[in-house]
């Protein structure tokens, strides 16, 4: 009897241990699941804040990237209406000069006359690509005629004639022009070529007497005057719509 009572105990103690065993692998798995979870919780925590970090990086350099490409962008249209201020008050005294140039009898009013041929001074176009391309084909045109202007000008004039002199400046300050406005083009409308002009090759008048080129050459050079005028004006448009800055600016005060 004495034995089974021992046997019994025995079984009984056994299984305590078991359950205690058994209690004590269950806490520890259940320690190990919540460290298991606490170490990926941490794990996506980490990468999310090093997600959020690139995030951060690329806003910053894209709004950098952008603040500089205005900047960029404001910083070319100031130097090519720069020059467009120069080559306007160069013609200005260029068109002084020719007038007073051309002998007893010649009036201010001839500059006024209607000449055939000669390239329209306003810009055209509605997207501002439209209209720096249609401000670099104008200036191409006129550079023909102020061409054919200084030939003129040589048969009718003496070598050592200042006329000449500006003639060959202004032109030069033109072609200048010229090479920055298609630069400025190619800069922000890098897959849009330049158009070809919408009228054709630029023609020049026909054979002339020496008062009709003196007339014609006048015509040339106050029509000029009225597209740099029109090119100045374009600043504020190309300033909000292309640059992206949207300061009001007085286009009157650019030539002065």
């Amino acid at each position: 009897m004495t034995n089974v009572w021992f046997l019994f105990f025995k079984e009984v103690l056994k299984q305590r241990d078991y359950d205690k065993s058994t209690q004590l692998d269950c806490e520890k798995q259940r320690r190990m699941n919540g460290h298991v979870k606490k170490m990926r919780f941490q794990r996506f925590l980490e990468t999310a804040a090093t997600l959020l970090y690139f995030l951060l990086l690329l806003a910053v350099y894209s709004s950098t990237s952008v603040a500089a490409s205005r900047n960029q962008c404001g910083k070319d249209l100031r130097q090519t209406l720069k020059l467009t201020n120069l080559v306007y008050r160069e013609t200005v005294a260029l068109t002084k000069l020719y007038v007073a140039s051309q002998g007893d009898g010649f009036q201010q009013g001839f500059c006024k006359a209607s000449v055939s041929g000669i390239p329209d001074p306003n810009i055209s176009g509605l997207e501002p690509s439209e209209r720096i391309a249609s401000i670099y084909t104008q200036l191409q045109a006129f550079l023909l005629h102020l061409k054919q202007v200084q030939e003129q000008q040589e048969n009718l004039q003496p070598p050592t004639s200042q006329l000449l002199d500006q003639l060959t400046k202004v032109t030069a300050y033109s072609k200048r022009l010229l090479v920055r406005i298609k630069a400025f083009y190619s800069v922000l409308f890098p897959n849009l070529p330049l158009p070809e002009p919408a009228g054709g090759p630029t023609t020049l008048p026909p054979a002339q007497n020496v008062f009709q080129q003196k007339v014609y050459g006048c015509v040339v050079l106050t029509t000029y005057k009225k597209l740099l005028l029109n090119i100045s004006k374009e600043r504020k448009t190309l300033k909000s719509k292309v640059c992206g800055t949207r300061r009001p600016m007085n286009t009157m005060n650019f030539f002065r």
